[in-house]
């Protein structure tokens, strides 16, 4: 495979490059999307009232284009480059997004936040520069026989264990007054699908290069695993959503996917093999440095320069007055009036 001289092999950097591409995209459709929901907002019902006049501006169609361009890139991005280089780069998106909302939508943006912004930057360079190379692979067979060794048996077979009995014996009793309830099963699912995606990622990657892996039964078993996967994370995201805070969810679901993500890949495809404590412990420190900096963002995206408190993890003051918030803000249990933004 071939390498530059920073060590990148082509792919790596073609994956890195995708997953840039990725997160501008993302990042800028959120800011374009809520142009046309201000836009359609204006005259007609707005989205957070019920109406879907929305759905009649070319703006927020955009803006739906630009996300759905940006998770292709996202998906090209895994059939390249290894996923502890790929999946931690999704918090540049949040820099994007804060930072054309700064620009465009004069949503000010708190000196923390910048800071976090360049805790984001540092992180996601320290990763990339210590990433390993993405492994030579000539079949989704190799993929197949990757996720069927023990190690990673044993790994899928305690994730989807763990979802079956939270969703069995955890929800019921806590689902409603605990955020990390819904989180864990989109969590630990979203590990899985992160994987297979990969896999088919290579297979269609092969496919196009002349290899045909569409004859083989594993690229359709991975294909399945997928939906099931993508489904079981999208229902419950949406219920931890419609439950708790999102300037909670976000932060938290983005810490603990990246971590499992991160950890299925190591034991799938074991990127740190090779590796010396050092670089392992860089990029850890890496990934370190991009949590504390979305953490900097989510946590001082509400402040105004001169406070002293955060209202990030707060619900508006006409929600809060309801019952079942603790005093941090976050709910203790369903609030029929708090919807995703």
């Amino acid at each position: 495979m071939a390498e530059t001289e920073i060590g990148m092999s082509t792919d790596n950097i073609k994956g890195l490059v995708l997953a840039l591409s990725s997160s501008l995209f993302i990042g800028a459709s959120f800011i374009v999307k809520k142009k046309g929901l201000k836009k359609a907002g204006a005259s007609g019902i707005r989205a957070g009232a019920g109406g879907y006049t929305y759905l009649f501006e070319p703006l927020w169609w955009i803006g739906m284009i630009t996300m759905i361009a940006g998770e292709i890139a996202n998906f090209a991005a895994y059939a390249f480059a290894p996923a502890i280089l790929v999946t931690p780069l999704g918090a540049l998106s949040i820099i994007i997004s804060a930072a054309l909302a700064h620009a465009i939508l004069q949503e000010k943006l708190h000196t923390f936040g910048i800071l976090g912004c360049a805790l984001c930057v540092v992180g996601s360079t320290t990763i990339v520069l210590h990433a390993p190379q993405e492994r030579e692979i000539e079949s989704v067979k190799e993929v197949w026989d990757l996720a069927t060794e023990p190690a990673f048996l044993l790994y899928a077979a305690i994730v989807i264990t763990a979802a079956v009995v939270i969703i069995i014996r955890v929800i019921p009793h806590y689902g409603q007054t605990h955020v990390m309830v819904y989180i864990s099963i989109c969590s630990l699912m979203g590990s899985l699908s992160v994987m297979s995606v990969k896999a088919l990622g290579i297979a269609l990657k092969l496919t196009f290069s002349g290899m045909n892996q569409l004859l083989y039964p594993q690229t359709w078993a991975f294909t399945l695993i997928v939906l099931a996967c993508v489904i079981t994370q999208i229902n419950y995201l949406n219920k931890a959503l419609d439950t708790f805070n999102a300037a909670v969810v976000s932060p938290i679901y983005y810490v603990m996917f990246t971590s499992l993500t991160i950890l299925a890949s190591v034991i799938m495809f074991k990127d740190w093999d090779g590796k010396n404590a050092s670089q392992i412990v860089t990029e850890i420190c890496g990934f370190v440095t991009i949590l504390s900096g979305t953490f900097l963002l989510h946590e001082t995206k509400d402040m105004v320069e001169g406070s002293s408190q955060s209202s990030s993890l707060r619900l508006p003051k006409h929600e809060e007055e309801d019952e079942g918030l603790d005093p941090e803000g976050i709910p203790l249990r369903q609030v029929d009036t708090l919807r995703p933004k």
